[in-house]
């Protein structure tokens, strides 16, 4: 008898441990969807971007480390391109190109969130907590989509947005949305689909040829203080 209690004892013991290496923090789970996305050479996705009751749509093509460009479809051919020095907007309705040079690599904001040293960036510049635990709950009410979320709340008061929320695959561990709240209240949302990885996405992708109608103004963001 004494031997047989001994024996539950020890494995209920086990059992706690067991169970305890099991339970994954929210910080603990944005370490290994960093860890993915920064074994990413480049990837390709479709995007769609709400911004209050705008709608936009196109694609996104990412290159480790700093390569990011956007082709809209909505607004058609609207392109948004960073390099690593340069950011470029192109405005087709209003035939203009925005460019800014970004010292050392500026920070990391809007889709470029969604990428291996964006990540870090957030890992850094925000907190993480579960928004309703480690299970996995629907994409949102009109979705059977499957998703882990995460609540990301700024440490520092120089962040662009205050919280973030991110669905995540628990499979693939692939960022499938990201909503942001900025600083002002407003609304941010991104969402990607048909992601594709690794596939050879060349640097050449991110020269962007400047429409010889266009009219350029540089330094649009930041007055140049040299």
């Amino acid at each position: 008898m004494k031997k047989s209690v001994l024996l539950f004892i020890i494995a209920v013991g086990l059992s706690g441990m067991i169970y305890a290496q099991e339970i994954v923090t929210a910080e603990k789970y944005m370490e290994r969807v960093s860890g993915v996305y920064s074994g990413f050479r480049d990837y390709e996705a479709r995007i769609a971007i709400r911004s209050g009751d705008s709608d936009m749509y196109g694609t996104v093509s990412h290159r480790s480390p700093y390569f990011l460009r956007i082709d809209f479809t909505n607004p058609a051919e609207q392109v948004i391109v960073f390099n690593g020095e340069m950011l470029t907007v192109y405005l087709p309705g209003y035939r203009a190109v925005l460019t800014q040079t970004v010292p050392g690599g500026g920070k990391v904001s809007g889709a470029g969130l969604a990428t291996g040293n964006g990540l870090v960036l957030l890992r850094r510049n925000f907190a993480a907590s579960f928004l309703t635990g480690p299970t996995p709950v629907r994409l949102d009410d009109a979705s059977a989509e499957m998703v882990v979320k995460i609540r990301l709340t700024r440490r520092y008061g120089a962040e662009g947005f205050r919280e973030i929320i991110l669905s995540v695959d628990p499979q693939s561990l692939l960022i499938r949305r990201m909503q942001g709240i900025t600083i002002t209240g407003g609304s941010v949302q991104f969402d990607f689909s048909n992601i594709k990885t690794n596939i050879g996405i060349p640097e050449l992708r991110f020269a962007y040829d400047t429409p010889p109608s266009a009219n350029i103004y540089n330094n649009f963001l930041l007055r140049d203080t040299e």
